[in-house]
């Protein structure tokens, strides 16, 4: 029988601290949410004494936070749309490829999450205007895809060299196109990999602030972080309505992360295991 240590008493210390630090902004979050202004100005730590949803309301209407959810779904939906398509078909070459081509343009890839992204925040930023882009949620779109590919990518690639290549063999003899054999065979078996990069890509654009407040900045195709930056004035802040905004805004994060959570644990945890 194991015995109750002063070491194990540190342990469970050292995690109810990491815990309540984990756990303090969300109830924050909730706390200021569901109150008035006078009430937070009184108590701001404080509990809810009642459900105050009239900061849920101003937001979502007077706030202009309906737009700008669309905005930002619109573009999270595309962005994560061209990220699996390209990111899997990618993946399926620079995996099987042979001789060192693949290896090469797998590492040319990869190599870009070295680069920081606000290097060419400013040159894409004219380029897309030059083009007609400017203020266009397309500039996101293709901005936030190019950002997130080479993870996209390496993720793919990583998973995709764990799948057999027997299968892929066995549908070329029965006749199947190279096509074929990807949307058919190799794309069903990526399904965990996928559900991992819809929730990392996903999320990382979701809350992108800084691209779409200099892309779509003052036009009325701004996303929701843009929108609720905007609550903020030059002498004071409406905390309440803010508080209420992202809690709206972290919605539709914790569902799409407890729809595909079950495929990113299969990713990370066991992979394929053919």
């Amino acid at each position: 029988m194991t015995r109750y240590r002063w070491r194990t008493l540190i342990v469970e210390i050292v995690m109810i601290a990491a815990a309540l630090v984990f756990v303090f902004p969300l109830w924050m979050l909730i706390s200021v949410g569901f109150r008035s202004s006078p009430e937070v100005a009184t108590n701001p730590l404080g509990a809810p004494t009642s459900l105050y949803l009239d900061n849920f309301v101003q937001a979502w209407q007077t706030g202009g936070l309906g737009p700008a959810f669309v905005n930002s779904l619109v573009i999270t939906v595309l962005a994560v749309a061209i990220l699996v398509v390209i990111g899997s078909g990618a993946s399926y070459y620079f995996a099987r490829a042979l001789g060192k081509g693949g290896g090469r343009w797998y590492a040319f890839v990869a190599a870009g999450m070295m680069v920081p992204f606000q290097i060419g925040v400013l040159p894409l930023y004219r380029l897309f205007t030059q083009l007609g882009l400017g203020g266009n949620p397309l500039s996101v779109i293709l901005f936030n895809a190019g950002v997130q590919l080479p993870l996209t990518v390496i993720l793919y690639t990583g998973f995709m060299r764990q799948i057999p290549a027997e299968y892929e063999e066995a549908a070329r003899v029965d006749g199947a196109s190279t096509f074929q054999i990807f949307t058919r065979v190799v794309a069903p078996l990526l399904l965990p990999v996928t559900g991992t990069v819809i929730i990392l890509d996903g999320i990382a654009i979701w809350n992108e602030f800084f691209t779409p407040l200099l892309y779509l900045g003052g036009t009325n195709n701004v996303t929701l972080p843009v929108q609720i930056y905007g609550f903020v004035g030059e002498y004071g802040a409406d905390w309440g309505k803010i508080f209420a905004g992202l809690l709206m805004a972290s919605v539709p994060v914790l569902v799409v992360f407890f729809v595909f959570q079950r495929y990113m644990i299969r990713s990370f945890g066991s992979g394929l295991k053919g």
